[in-house]
């Protein structure tokens, strides 16, 4: 059973790292052709930046465990707790890639970089053991939860330990950086520059959320077909929902698919398949309705709508497993909705105030936003010297 408990959570882990594939190409087909490059090498950059100090710094704060310290990690349980480093630094290199996806076409390569050091570092494990991990305080059964409400906050794939926050997160890291330049000027080209590859994005995430969402129970004794099914309902209702509300718009269609699948993560494991359907659908209905408000009334300039697809449906994920979690609605028991809806509230106020406090300090120490000329010609020449298709001009739109 270790064995196959090893070779379970490795799968999982290789699911989520194909998963930042399709954060690439998502970003990719959205942005302008002059910053394609740049979305492929910093997610990959970002993984990688990740890794390193998840593996020093942030696993231990989450859960107490220095692999490098004590060389028995390296063999107990056929390696059972390298492979779930490896799970788990999937979710944790989610946080930068969901940012990535609000800043791209003006922030600094390396200032992104350094933020991601310390949301790797400390911010994302410190809440993470909150929930999941080592700090007794929202999601272990002698929690301070579970004395004030009788009951743990449960988010068993990260509703909102990784999508709410990084999507609140990325809020004020948006707002500080401003709009991309002539981006509420009135003649500013917002189409997706790449429609297949914005589609293939979304794919290669429905995919690799199987893996995401199924292997969360990290023993192979946990697995669930209700989990899965849950999934696939969650994607459907958001992708129907997404397709119906925005009027046949293809940006909203496969991404309403991936809104119900954040706002399902939290519950998956409890509610209802018809549950997950409606949860889903009410999740793709709030990213359209919130990215029209975030980008048209409040002027903010997210280019992929990471706030409202990440951190308002993740927290609407949060929220509708107490709501939904119940065994008179079909679920197969009963959640506290009153821990479900503190924990996630907690979740965006720790999000916000942490990521205002980190991207206003870089901001001040080493500017967050490309020079003017950089930006007009896109980060990937004025980053990597290369365009992503020598055949097509950088100057052919301005998004």
């Amino acid at each position: 059973m270790e064995q196959l408990d090893v070779l379970f959570l490795l799968l999982g882990a290789v699911m989520i790292l194909s998963m930042h594939a399709g954060f690439a190409f998502l970003e990719a087909g959205t942005t302008n052709y002059k910053n394609q490059v740049n979305a492929f090498n910093k997610i990959l950059f970002d993984w990688s930046v990740t890794t390193l100090i998840y593996f020093l710094v942030g696993f231990p704060i989450a859960y107490g465990i220095a692999l490098y310290i004590n060389p028995d990690y390296l063999t107990n349980n056929y390696g059972y707790d390298l492979v779930r480093f490896f799970f788990l630094v999937g979710f944790a290199a989610c946080i930068p890639a969901i940012i990535s996806g609000g800043i791209c076409g003006r922030m600094k390569f390396y200032a992104q970089t350094i933020a991601g050091i310390f949301i790797a570092a400390v911010i994302y494990p410190f809440f993470e053991g909150l929930v999941w991990g080592q700090i007794p305080f929202m999601g272990q059964a002698q929690s301070l939860f579970h004395s004030l409400f009788g009951d743990v906050f449960h988010d068993f794939a990260g509703s909102v330990v990784v999508h709410s926050i990084g999507g609140w997160i990325a809020l004020p890291a948006i707002y500080l950086l401003g709009s991309r330049s002539g981006r509420y000027s009135g003649s500013f080209d917002i189409r997706p520059s790449n429609v297949p590859f914005l589609a293939l994005g979304s794919w290669i995430l429905i995919v690799g959320w199987f893996g995401f969402n199924v292997m969360s129970s990290q023993k192979i004794e946990g697995i669930s077909g209700l989990v899965a099914i849950n999934s696939l309902m969650a994607m459907a209702g958001g992708c129907i929902s997404g397709l119906l509300f925005s009027k046949n718009d293809v940006g909203f269609t496969h991404n309403g698919a991936l809104a119900g699948l954040i706002a399902i993560c939290a519950g998956s494991n409890v509610v209802h398949p018809l549950a997950a359907l409606v949860i889903g659908g009410i999740a793709a209905f709030i990213f359209i309705k919130g990215f029209h408000f975030e980008t048209e009334t409040l002027k903010i300039d997210d280019v992929l709508g990471v706030w409202p697809l990440h951190g308002i449906c993740g927290t609407w994920g949060g929220i509708a497993a107490g709501i939904f979690g119940r065994q008179s609605l079909g679920a197969v028991t009963n959640l506290n909705f009153l821990a479900q809806l503190s924990g996630s509230l907690i979740g965006v106020l720790y999000a916000l105030l942490t990521g205002f406090i980190l991207y206003f300090i870089i901001d001040k120490v080493c500017g967050l936003r490309m020079n003017e000329e950089d930006e007009y010609i896109g980060s990937d020449l004025a980053f990597h010297q290369v365009e992503a298709n020598a055949h097509t001009s950088i100057f052919s739109s301005s998004k």
